[in-house]
């Protein structure tokens, strides 16, 4: 019974953020789908097999739609913003991995499976983290960096570059793979790169599904 409560109330935050965002559309669903693609293949590949279990990668599954939960305390106007952001603009959406850790402890910290509250609380702080240091909110780097945020980060890239935005049009994904390959060791952990790559069918498939 509490993991079903749970999981409805991942689903039904992650579908208030989703109603709120006029940029993501079908986002969330999206990239749960790629989060469960790369982490399963990582498993096989025998990428950190101590920790991708199989209850890990379903519980990771589970709680990737909470990525982007602290922009629910961002302003509509910034959120669906159709110009270039300013400076504080910027700043007030960067701040949305601070605040998603924040909403996270407050909706699932007191009662949730602690298994599912570390890793909402890690996809949710740092999946804007890049694996050479540069990234936010913290500046972490290399294996400082959660591996459920480090797949996260690039189910969510991949997602935005081949999106069509208010403020810019879809990418091909042939040109999406490209540009996530040449940041591999700058921006993403390059040996979940490389099994991201190999896993080009499945991902293209779920992205032309559920368009």
């Amino acid at each position: 019974m509490q993991n079903d409560f749970q999981n409805h109330l991942i689903t039904s935050m992650a579908e208030l953020i989703e109603s709120r965002d006029l940029n993501t559309g079908r986002h969330v669903k999206r990239t749960s789908e790629y989060v469960r693609i790369i982490a399963k293949n990582a498993k096989k590949a025998g990428y950190h097999k101590e920790l991708l279990t199989d209850g890990y990668v379903e519980a990771l599954v589970q709680c990737a739609p909470l990525h982007d939960v602290g922009k629910i305390l961002v302003s509509d106007t910034v959120l669906n913003k159709p110009d270039k952001l300013s400076e504080r603009e910027k700043e007030s959406m960067r701040n949305h991995t601070i605040n998603g850790r924040k909403v996270v402890k407050s909706i699932l910290g007191d009662f949730a499976d602690p298994k599912y509250y570390h890793l909402a609380c890690d996809i949710a702080t740092y999946h804007h983290e890049h694996w050479d240091g540069s990234g936010y909110p913290e500046g972490l780097a290399g294996e400082e960096i959660p591996v459920s945020a480090r797949i996260m980060a690039i189910a969510d890239v991949y997602d935005a570059l081949v999106a069509r935005r208010a403020y810019k049009d879809s990418m091909t994904s042939a040109d999406a793979f490209e540009i996530i390959e040449s940041e591999a060791g700058s921006h993403f952990d390059p040996e979940l790169v490389r099994i991201f790559i190999k896993s080009e069918s499945e991902i293209t498939g779920v992205m032309y599904e559920k368009r």
